[in-house]
């Protein structure tokens, strides 16, 4: 678990904190009373130096001096001999930059090297366990658009977490209980029924669900049955018809999934929580810990006790237990039963709202749960577009895109780099960008840069020649600017994985990926490889193979494919 940068950050402040006790044990600055705290970054501006401390402009008030006199016997006293840095100056009204040396150039080489697909991992998490909701799709209908942005970000996120030192469990809650599946049924049943007598003879439900699915669903019962339903009374010939239909759907979702390449640890049912009794258990909870109250015949949740703006309806007039007294006890499953450290809920933007009272009702000292371990990540909506005009249909179907259509359309690959955008800001799916083969398309684009290392090891593994081992790596001859920039790229790595888990934020990984190809790049135009002397290739090979290294850990972990030729 090798971190060059922060390793950098490290030493210099360790090596300002020695040159500051160098000083006063010379008499040139007193002894501070208080620890000195200050900090190290990487400057903006490379000309400002990789790295640079402002320990003088923080200490000039304790040690009653002018900060840049102050950084000027800090740098007097600085032993940089043996260190990743070359040399120090000051800039500024104090500050103290470094600039890397040989050394660390190499230990970026080698930690590569040694960590190969591990490299990047840390242990931020410290092992907590850790439950990704995402996608939770109702299994009344096929996937959409939203869905297949849920669903990368979910999948992504869950994949920087595992990187980071987390154990993460990966859940689809399923909605199979509740009016939507009695809306389903209902909307089956008027489809069988208008093939038994016609359309026109037939009333479909005005809130029922209107896609085609519904009518092939309809047709599968006809096509299996026959008019056999034709006398069964109305309430079980929905049941039988929600019954088969929502094991379809839920089977057809795991499919179509599967073919996006993600794989669920869970498929939790709603139902369970019914049939097991917990949704009660958990209202009854809340009313015994006095925040509830009842209003009209139903039982409502005194939510504005814990800074909600609205009180939430628990259980209807009727008996019936709402969404929100549901979610409310499969979140106390997450946390109670199955005792995970933090949950993260990937949910659209309509959601925004839901979730802040959500939050609010957490922190029901009854339910036994920390509110601050519940958290949401809230993506974006989505518009796909082709050739400037809005996408809502499928060429090959006519009918509504759903995720499987586009998959048709377009490889998993690009759809899966494309909708790991950042995900608070709507994203504009360009259908036609997606599959061009050119540099500006980024996945292409990133890919590309694997596969060209790919045939150039390939090349000149035919003549005999090989990556060497980084410690047989001439460094200073990787000197011009180009390929230091591009090391500098690859020490970004277990950062950006660093900033992605913690910012929930997945689509960094994007960002640095196309980076580092666009870094490759520059490097593999500027610096020739094929026939040059010794030192001279095999320093630059051995870049080229660490970035293609590099380059197949972060598509990895963003579900997409390394390929070794274009």
């Amino acid at each position: 678990m090798i971190n060059m940068i922060q390793q950098a950050k490290d030493q210099v402040a360790e090596l300002v904190e020695q040159a500051y006790h160098a000083a006063v044990e010379k008499g040139q600055l007193p002894a501070a009373g208080d620890t000195i705290r200050g900090s190290v970054e990487i400057p903006k501006d490379s000309r400002n130096g990789d790295y640079t401390s402002n320990f003088a402009l923080a200490g000039a008030k304790a040690l009653k001096c002018k900060p840049r006199d102050l950084a000027e016997i800090l740098r007097q006293n600085l032993v940089l001999d043996g260190t990743y840095f070359e040399k120090a100056e000051i800039a500024g009204p104090g500050f103290l930059n470094f600039t890397v040396s040989d050394l660390w150039y190499d230990g970026v080489l080698a930690a590569v090297e040694q960590e190969g697909a591990d490299y990047g991992s840390s242990d931020m998490g410290r092992g907590e366990r850790v439950m990704v909701e995402f996608v939770s799709a109702n299994p009344t209908g096929p996937m959409t658009i939203g869905n297949a942005r849920g669903g990368v970000l979910g999948d992504t996120l869950a994949s920087v977490l595992e990187k980071t030192g987390h154990q993460v469990w990966r859940e689809f809650y399923v909605n199979d209980a509740g009016s939507q599946v009695d809306k389903f049924g209902r909307s089956i049943e008027a489809r069988y029924l208008q093939l038994l007598y016609g359309e026109d003879q037939v009333a479909f439900p005005e809130d029922g669900y209107h896609g085609m699915d519904i009518v092939e669903m309809a047709q599968r019962i006809y096509d299996r049955d026959g008019d056999k339903y034709k006398d069964t009374p109305s309430e079980e010939r929905q049941r039988v018809f929600a019954e088969f239909g929502v094991p379809y759907n839920i089977a057809l979702m795991k499919q179509h999934l599967e073919r996006y390449r993600i794989h669920f640890d869970e498929w939790f049912l709603e139902s369970a929580l019914h049939n097991s009794g917990y949704v009660a258990e958990t209202v009854d909870l809340l009313a015994q810990g006095g925040h509830t109250y009842e209003k009209d015949g139903a039982l409502w949740l005194r939510n504005t006790d814990f800074g909600a703006e609205k009180d939430e309806c628990l259980r209807r007039a009727n008996g019936f237990y709402t969404y929100y007294a549901v979610d409310i006890a499969y979140h106390r499953n997450k946390f109670v039963q199955r005792k995970f450290d933090r949950v993260i809920d990937v949910w659209g933007a309509d959601h925004h709202g839901h979730a802040i009272r959500f939050k609010a009702s957490m922190t029901d000292p009854v339910l036994g749960i920390d509110a601050d371990k519940l958290d949401f990540l809230i993506m974006q909506m989505v518009r796909l577009v082709r050739d400037g005009e809005t996408v809502k249909v499928s060429k090959r179907t006519g009918k509504a895109l759903t995720l499987n259509d586009l998959l048709d359309e377009i490889s998993v690959d690009a759809c899966r780099f494309f909708f790991n955008a950042k995900p608070d800001t709507h994203l504009e799916f360009d259908l036609g960008l997606a599959v061009r083969e050119d540099s500006e398309n980024p996945v292409y684009y990133v890919q590309y840069a694997h596969a060209r290392i790919c045939s150039l090891l390939k090349m000149l593994a035919g003549e005999g020649v090989a990556p060497v081992p980084a410690a047989e790596v001439d460094v200073s001859v990787l000197n011009d600017e180009a390929a230091r920039e591009l090391i500098k790229q690859l020490s970004q790595y277990p950062e950006e994985l660093r900033l992605a888990a913690r910012d929930y934020d997945p689509s960094r990984i994007n960002r640095y990926l196309v980076t580092l190809a666009s870094r490759f790049h520059k490097f593999y135009n500027a610096d020739r490889i094929k026939g040059e002397e010794a030192r001279v290739l095999n320093a630059r090979l051995k870049l080229a193979d660490t970035v293609r290294s590099v380059l197949e850990n972060g598509l990895d972990v963003i579900g997409v494919t390394a390929p070794e030729h274009m």
